[in-house]
């Protein structure tokens, strides 16, 4: 059993001190990956940066209105189409803005 695991610890290493690099390798690696860097082509993207906000905002708004539709018509017990009409919000406006 001792034999084994002095095998193994032998092995064990002699495979670390092979994957250490010494400093020339470590300069190589360096050039390598500063060259990779400069030959890499620009990213390209499929869904642009402007369509992303577009479409986050477009969803904010969605959200907003089926937000309101709920409070008004589920939770409010109104009828929930009510709440895209501009009598319903003229109507909430003069309530909060009633002089004493």
């Amino acid at each position: 059993m001792k034999a084994w695991k002095q095998r193994w610890q032998e092995k064990h290493q002699e495979a670390k001190h092979h994957n250490e690099p010494n400093g020339q390798n470590r300069v190589k690696q360096r050039s390598k990956q500063t060259e990779n860097k400069k030959n890499r082509r620009p990213r390209v993207r499929i869904f642009p940066i402007w369509l992303r906000i577009i479409v986050t905002l477009l969803l904010c708004i969605i959200a907003l209105v089926v937000g309101l539709m709920i409070g008004y018509g589920v939770i409010g017990d109104g009828v929930p189409t009510d709440v895209l009409k501009t009598e319903t919000w003229q109507h909430i406006i003069d309530i909060v803005t009633k002089p004493n």
